[in-house]
This record gives C-alpha cells, sequence and structure tokens, in this order.
C-alpha cells in the first residue's frame, strides 16, 4: 500500500505530482488551514479517487491541480511541469475538467458548449471545431441531433455527458472528475460509470476523481486517497485502504453503505 509521504513509483513521470501542500483560506479574525504538508502522487493511467469528509478540500484539491487556486506552500507538477507555467500555457489541452453539476453555458446549445475550449484558441477553422465537437458528442453516447438542444433541455445524465464532452475535446491526457455521478437516478449513473471506464480504457486517460457514491468509487478506482487530519492519509487499491486504521475510513467504508458497496470488488477484480 502507498502512503502519503511514499516515493511515486517506477515508469516514468508522474502525471501528477504534489509535494508538501498548504492550503489557507483567510477568515475574521483567523487563518483556516485546509491541507498542511499533504504529498500526493497520480501516475499515468491510474484512476484515483479522493475521499474524505465535509471540509477536507477534495475540490480545492482538483482546482488546484487545474491552476484555478494556488496553494500557500508547497509544489504541484502536471505532467512534470510546475502547475504554474502549464496553466499559463493553457492548461485545458492538458487537463480536462468535469464540474460537479456540468457548468454548462445556458446561452450555448450543446454543440457550441463542447466546442467552446477548441474555438478560444481562435487558430482553427470553424468547420474543423464543428466537426471535432460532434466527433466527441457521439464519443459520449450523445446522437447528432442532441447537437442543437440548450441546456434547459437536457436530463441530468445528458448535462454530465455533455460536459464530459467539453473536458475532452481537447484531448487532454489528465482527466478530473468532481463528483461525476451526483444527482444522477441509478439507471444513468450505472450507464455513466460505464461509459467513463471505457473512455479511460481507450483514450489511455489518468484520472483523478472527486466521489462520496460507493459503488462509482469500487467500479473505476485503480487506488483511494483518503483526505483526512489536513493531509492524505493513505493512498493504495481499495482493499487495502479500507484495511487503514482510522475512523473516517471506517465510518464511510465500513457503514452499512459500504457493506454493501464492498460487494462489488467480487464482480470488478481490477479494482484490488
Amino acid at each position: 500500500m502507498e502512503h502519503a509521504a511514499s516515493s511515486p513509483r517506477p515508469g516514468g513521470t508522474p502525471m501528477v505530482s504534489i509535494r508538501g501542500l498548504r492550503t489557507e483560506f483567510a477568515l475574521p479574525g483567523r487563518t483556516f488551514t485546509v491541507h498542511e504538508n499533504l504529498d500526493f502522487t497520480v501516475e499515468r493511467g491510474e484512476v484515483v479517487s479522493l475521499v474524505g469528509g465535509s471540509g477536507t478540500g477534495k475540490t480545492v484539491l482538483l482546482r488546484q491541480i487545474l491552476g484555478l487556486e494556488r496553494p500557500a506552500a508547497g509544489e504541484i507538477r502536471v505532467l512534470g511541469q510546475p502547475v504554474d507555467a502549464l496553466a499559463a500555457r493553457g492548461a485545458a489541452a492538458r487537463i480536462g475538467m468535469l464540474f460537479q453539476h456540468g457548468a454548462l453555458f445556458s446561452a450555448f446549445s450543446v454543440l457550441e458548449n463542447i466546442a467552446c475550449p477548441l474555438r478560444e484558441l481562435r487558430t482553427l477553422p470553424r468547420s474543423l471545431v464543428h466537426e471535432a465537437a460532434l466527433v466527441k458528442l457521439q464519443m459520449v453516447g450523445l446522437k447528432p441531433e442532441d447537437g442543437a438542444k440548450m441546456p434547459a433541455d437536457l436530463s441530468g445524465g445528458m448535462i454530465k455527458r455533455v460536459a464530459l464532452a467539453r473536458a475532452l475535446i481537447m484531448d487532454p491526457p489528465l482527466l478530473l472528475l468532481d463528483e461525476p455521478t451526483a444527482g444522477l437516478d441509478p439507471e444513468s449513473s450505472d450507464g455513466f460509470v460505464t461509459l467513463l471506464r471505457s473512455l479511460h480504457r481507450d483514450l489511455a486517460l489518468t484520472v483523478v476523481m472527486v466521489t462520496h457514491d460507493l459503488d462509482t468509487l469500487f467500479e473505476l478506482s485503480t487506488r483511494i486517497a483518503v483526505l483526512a487530519d489536513r493531509r492524505v492519509i493513505v493512498n493504495g487499491p481499495p482493499k487495502d485502504v479500507i484495511a487503514f486504521q482510522h475512523p473516517f475510513v471506517h465510518d464511510f467504508f465500513l457503514g452499512q453503505r459500504g457493506q454493501r458497496a464492498m460487494e462489488l470488488l467480487r464482480e470488478y477484480p481490477f479494482a484490488v
């Protein structure tokens, strides 16, 4: 089992490497520390899930990897480069982000939403941008005629798929997912997990995912990183993480919901 302070495994430059991270927020009269001396590594090709209690800074960590927020101290490297340098050159080309509620532009059609990152480059012909968006639309299981719809006309599952297509439009090797199945009914959630699994395999993606959904967690994760006590307390295969002695780990994985979801480990041996 790989613990937070362990060194990256052999196999080249890690996709994400975080060392000595400190995250602080200024509150009236005091400073609130979310992360302190946090270490975290993601190797190429992995699906690493971040779990932790409320206020442990899971989504904040995703935003820091994307370069949208800066830590108070520490180093974040993506593809071997400091994340600040990557952001300055346009992180969207290397990192795709699926926000929790989709974050679609309500005034844009589905196809316009998907095409937005490419269109902002202003270097490609409109016809090529349109074709690329259409390919990604169908890649996530939607039909060409869905491209003309507006976000207000979409179901929750369709919003997730459109947002995923937009995250993939630049063919990034790294994909960040914030609660990808939150708010979906069981059938839509299962379909989205199946889609993510196939895209991870077919596109050779590296995925960092925040999720509270135990079914999603066990079906997709090659490793689980647990945020508690302001740091990553354990980072390893699901079965090893479940055996780690910590109150949050026990409550999260070994409660009734956890016991039910753990049955999936028997069906998905790749996750152990």
